[in-house]
């Protein structure tokens, strides 16, 4: 697992690994404005439904997302984002393993 520096140029799918059967978290930036934080999830992993205070924007890095925002589906891929509105109900699911960086805007 590659040591994350500020001011240094990364590739944030190498700062996190996978855990079979699992979901790994990192986060790598935190402050009164916002986080950002890294997570990994094996095949079948996910989070279950639940709003956030915050907007929150999701990159994916890794694989494929389910993603369920408001009762919409929509399937986000390495290369792709989507912003989840503050106050949105949202849950995601790997049908593949997949890793991402969310971003928590707060305010």
């Amino acid at each position: 697992m590659a040591l994350f520096e500020k001011g240094k140029v990364f590739n944030a799918s190498e700062l996190i690994d996978y855990a079979e059967g699992g979901v790994v978290s990192k986060e790598i930036v935190h402050s009164k404005a916002g986080s950002i934080t890294l997570f990994s999830f094996d095949k079948g992993q996910g989070l279950s439904e639940h709003l956030a205070p915050f907007d929150a924007l999701i990159q994916v890095t890794d694989g494929e997302a389910e993603l369920m925002v408001d009762h919409k589906d929509f399937v986000v891929k390495a290369g792709e984002s989507y912003v989840i509105p503050s106050g949105a109900v949202h849950a995601l699911h790997a049908g593949k393993r997949f890793k991402m960086m969310l971003t928590m805007i707060r305010g």
